[in-house]
């Protein structure tokens, strides 16, 4: 793995804290929900950016999908405080049942 730029490394820790207090919020508030992982290619940021919330089962996630664009709204505004403007912003947060390694 390339080492990331110091630019990249700031990005990095940008989006892991936003992703934790998203995590934080969504366990409490979404329930069946397990765990807050993001993919992101530092060279396209904030375009590549991609934020996955997973759940446990099929029923938990059929459930929360109304909320979906209620979180992606939570998702850009937490991002602009940080100073990133995220054009669309249902492009940077999905739903899903599948974890980071699969």
């Amino acid at each position: 793995m390339k080492k990331l730029s110091k630019v990249q490394q700031k990005q990095q820790t940008l989006v892991l804290n936003v992703a934790e207090m998203l995590e934080e919020q969504a366990r409490s508030e979404i329930p069946g929900m397990v765990q807050c992982w993001f993919d992101v290619e530092y060279h396209l940021f904030p375009g590549s950016l991609l934020l996955c919330f997973q759940f446990e089962d099929e029923q938990a996630l059929e459930t929360a999908k109304p909320d979906l664009l209620k979180w992606q709204k939570r998702l850009s505004a937490a991002m602009l405080k940080k100073g990133v403007i995220l054009k669309d912003m249902r492009k940077h947060l999905t739903f899903t049942l599948q974890g980071p390694e699969d």
